[in-house]
């Protein structure tokens, strides 16, 4: 087994390479407007990070860089309940490290101002970028986080699948975005959205409890559901160092 302090900042490492290629996509693209192959254009930005640092990490910290993931790991009994808040606190930093980053790479471009520009932050009503109100930013994220939670648990017990993890998991997080971004501009991760609103401040902090409420949720309920379809499950079963495709 990995020492955690090795763990953790592998964690913090991969959350911060998903949330700045997955909102540099947006944040440095000059276009700004998200539409048509815009779209297409930050949801692969996020799947593809997520592969890549799948592969690099996944033998390493398990690969989870997402608060929702590990809740739902550790709910499913796949993962220890005393490394559940640091891994959350990594995942955060590193979004954060992240997040400050491009601030100070964008800066470069006059005019830049996270706050105008929302920063690729995560919203609802007014700063959904179709406009979708609370329910509907609750339901998409609750059901697609715990879409993807499921997936990354139930690709955990298919020990055949462990070489091509990191893609399958990968694209099923491209397929998140495709559908949550019209919506509340794709969260599924409260690290990540975590991260933007800090730099946005003001109706961003505002409405990030809608993105940590609902992908935990849904992480909760999936964590539940796989333990009850796999019946009793050894909390050993899956460790941190078997490979990426041990946890997602």
């Amino acid at each position: 087994m990995v020492t955690l302090g090795k763990r953790l900042w592998v964690e913090g490492v991969g959350t911060a390479w998903l949330v700045f290629v997955g909102c540099g996509s947006t944040v440095l693209d000059t276009s700004v407007i998200l539409q048509g192959y815009g779209s297409l254009d930050v949801s692969l930005a996020f799947g593809l990070a997520f592969a890549t640092a799948g592969y690099a990490f996944g033998g390493i910290s398990g690969a989870h860089f997402n608060p929702a993931v590990t809740v739902g790991f550790t709910v499913a009994q796949r993962f220890p309940v005393r490394d559940l808040l640091p891994y959350i606190a990594a995942q955060v930093v590193g979004a954060i490290s992240a997040a400050a980053l491009l601030v100070y790479v964008a800066s470069g471009r006059p005019g830049f101002d996270p706050g105008a520009s929302e920063f690729a932050a995560n919203g609802f009503g007014a700063h959904s970028p179709a406009d979708y109100q609370l329910h509907s930013a609750l339901a998409i994220e609750f059901v697609l986080s715990f879409a993807f939670v499921m997936v990354c648990l139930l690709i955990v017990d298919r020990k055949n699948l462990a070489p091509i993890a990191p893609l399958i998991v990968g694209a099923c997080l491209t397929l998140v975005y495709l559908v949550s971004i019209p919506v509340t501009n794709g969260s599924v991760n409260p690290a990540r959205s975590t991260a933007q609103a800090l730099f946005v401040g003001n109706w961003a902090l505002d409405q990030l409890w809608v993105f940590w409420a609902a992908p935990l949720s849904g992480g909760v309920v999936a964590g539940v559901l796989f333990s009850f379809l796999n019946g009793d499950t050894d909390p050993s079963a899956a460790t941190l160092a078997d490979g990426p495709g041990d946890a997602a």
